[in-house]
C-alpha cells in the first residue's frame, strides 16, 4: 500500500501504480535546501523528508564506499514500509577490480544491503566506457555465480555492447535488466531483458554547473516521451524503476515531479484502458 501522502500524487493511475517507482539518484545535497528540503533541516533528516515525496531512491554513495551497518539501518528506519532503495555496486568491484577477485567486497556489500530487507530494490551494476565486450567472459562468470534472490540492472556506457548479442542473451538468462539511459553520448536503446526495467536520466554534465538548486535545461519533450514509455511498459506488467540525477536538468526533484505529473496526465487522459 502507498502512504496517503503518495496516493494523492498518483491519483488515477490505476492498479499498476505500485509497479512504477520514480526517484532521484541520491538525496544528500545541500543545494536542495530551500527548493526541496525545508530550510533549517538537518542533513540527518534529509532522507525522512525525501520519503514524504518519493517512494524510491537510487543510492549513489554506495558506489564510492560500502556503508557502515549503522548507516544502512538508519536508512531503513527513516523510510516508510513501501519504500525501495536501489544501491549501486561499489566502484572497487566494477571499476577497480573489474568483477574479478572481489568476493570479499561483494560479500560485505550484499550483507550490508540485506539489512534493508524488503526495502531493497534492484542493484545497479554501473560500468564505464572502458568496460567493453572484451570483458564479457568476466561479466558472464560474475552474473552466473551471483547469489540468488537479487535483482540486478546492468549499465554499460560503450556502444559496442549494443551490437553484441551474447550480452543480451546473458541478461535474459539471468533475468537482469539492461539500464535504459538518457545520456548524451549513448543512444536511447530500449530492450527489455527482465520482468522489470531500470531507467536513468543522466543528461549532459557539461551543461550543468555544480549548483543543483534549480533546473537549467528544458527537457519537457524528453520527459513527455519518457512518461509515455513508462506508462506503456507498466501497463504491460513490467515493473519500472526510473531515476534522475541532478545533471539531467539541474535539480533532480523537479525533474521527478515533472515526470510523475506527466505519467499521471497520460493515464487521466484515457490513453490506457483496463
Amino acid at each position: 500500500m502507498l502512504p496517503s501522502s503518495l496516493e494523492s500524487r498518483f491519483a488515477g493511475l490505476g492498479d499498476f501504480v505500485e509497479e512504477i517507482h520514480l526517484g532521484t539518484s541520491g538525496w544528500s545535497y545541500k543545494d536542495w535546501v530551500g527548493p526541496f528540503y525545508t530550510r533549517g533541516v538537518a542533513p540527518a533528516n534529509y532522507l525522512s523528508h525525501y520519503a514524504q515525496h518519493f517512494d524510491s531512491v537510487e543510492i549513489d554513495s554506495t558506489f564510492y564506499r560500502i556503508p557502515a551497518e549503522r548507516t544502512v539501518r538508519s536508512w531503513e528506519a527513516k523510510t516508510p514500509e513501501n519504500f525501495l532503495f536501489c544501491p549501486k555496486f561499489p566502484r572497487v568491484i566494477t571499476h577497480d577490480k573489474r568483477l574479478q577477485n572481489c568476493s570479499e567486497e561483494l560479500v560485505q556489500f550484499l550483507s550490508r544491503m540485506d539489512l534493508l530487507g524488503d526495502k531493497l530494490g534492484p542493484l545497479v551494476l554501473q560500468f564505464d566506457y572502458g568496460f567493453t565486450p572484451d570483458f564479457f567472459p568476466v561479466l558472464k562468470a560474475f552474473l552466473s555465480e551471483f547469489p540468488a534472490g537479487y535483482r540486478i540492472a546492468v549499465e554499460i556506457r560503450n556502444r559496442k555492447w549494443l551490437h553484441f548479442e551474447p550480452f543480451f542473451s546473458l541478461l535474459e538468462e539471468r533475468r537482469c535488466a539492461l539500464v535504459i539511459q538518457d545520456l548524451y553520448y549513448m543512444p536511447r536503446f530500449i530492450r527489455l531483458t527482465a520482468p522489470f526495467t531500470y531507467i536513468r536520466l543522466l543528461g549532459d554534465r557539461r551543461q550543468i554547473p555544480d549548483d543543483f538548486s534549480h533546473a537549467r535545461v528544458d527537457r519537457e519533450l524528453e520527459l513527455s516521451d519518457w512518461a509515455q514509455r513508462i506508462v506503456d511498459m507498466a501497463s504491460e506488467g513490467v515493473e519500472v524503476f526510473a531515476y534522475s540525477n541532478n545533471r539531467y536538468q539541474g535539480h533532480a526533484p523537479e525533474t521527478v515531479r515533472t515526470l510523475r505529473s506527466k505519467v499521471n496526465a497520460i493515464v487521466n487522459r484515457g490513453k490506457l484502458f483496463f
